[in-house]
């Protein structure tokens, strides 16, 4: 028998973190095309990595703004 359940509590759901899923992609992607590629500069790479970050970071604040 199931134990009685009060339906008035908060039910809490978990929040993407959109930082640490885009910062993945990115790390993911560019490991990807650093092993298709490997005559690929490595300045280019950190370009590409450290743009794919800033993107990852505003997308974050993005959503914690339109969040609340």
């Amino acid at each position: 028998m199931r134990p009685d359940v009060d339906r008035t509590e908060r039910r809490l759901v978990h929040r993407t973190d959109w930082m640490a899923l885009l910062s993945g992609v990115v790390f993911i992607a560019a490991g990807i095309v650093f092993i298709s590629e490997p005559s690929v500069q490595p300045l280019v790479m950190l370009i590409i990595l450290v743009g794919g970050l800033g993107f990852a970071g505003l997308v974050a604040i993005l959503a914690r703004v339109i969040r609340r």
